[in-house]
């Protein structure tokens, strides 16, 4: 069995990325395993920079070979943003629920309801060596906060072609389309050819 560094504190992410990783003869650390508790400051400007600072990180720091993602959405009526700085828009606010009344309220005022997610992951194997993957989902905000099921976003996102929002679907679900399913399922196809 090989043994891949999965550098996410994110207990969710780690859940979701387990799952895509079940049917693979490959052993998933994370932070928690290795007992790792620092982390390299996120400083890019775009998801694969950020994802590259944090998988190179982890490779220096065990010498086991590493992934990172760095995901968030891009709303069409806040012009394309929050995008890199998802986590911290969502933070800004005193509740998620808060935060996502806001999203549908700019959206309504601005009569633009598109949006997608997008993930990278960056494989760092060797120091400086790094392969990106990358996975977009298209759809739009929803008019209401649905769903208890995901995490961030997921509760005021609809996929393209969906009638739910992702916090609808249940983890196999959203798995079957999620912007970091495809682009987890870039990597595993990497890594098994």
């Amino acid at each position: 069995m090989r043994r891949l560094f999965f550098f996410s504190n994110n207990k969710n992410k780690i859940i979701e990325i387990k799952k895509i990783f079940n049917n693979f003869n490959l052993e998933l650390l994370s932070l928690i395993d290795l007992n790792i508790s620092e982390e390299p400051e996120e400083s890019g400007r775009t998801f694969e920079e950020n994802a590259k600072i944090k998988s190179d990180y982890g490779f220096l720091k065990t010498g086991i070979s590493c992934f990172a993602d760095d995901s968030g959405i891009c709303i069409e009526s806040l012009k394309w943003k929050p995008g890199v700085l998802s986590k911290r828009f969502l933070n800004n606010f005193k509740s998620n629920e808060a935060c996502f009344k806001s999203i549908i309220k700019s959206t309504k005022k601005n009569n633009k309801q598109n949006a997608y997610f997008k993930t990278s992951i960056s494989l760092t194997m060797k120091g400086n060596q790094n392969v990106i993957f990358n996975g977009k989902i298209d759809g739009k905000i929803s008019e209401q906060v649905k769903g208890r099921y995901g995490f961030g976003y997921d509760p005021v996102f609809i996929p393209k072609n969906y009638n739910k929002t992702l916090a609808e679907l249940r983890t196999k679900e959203k798995n079957e389309i999620s912007h970091r399913s495809i682009a987890v399922t870039k990597l595993i196809n990497f890594l098994i050819n």
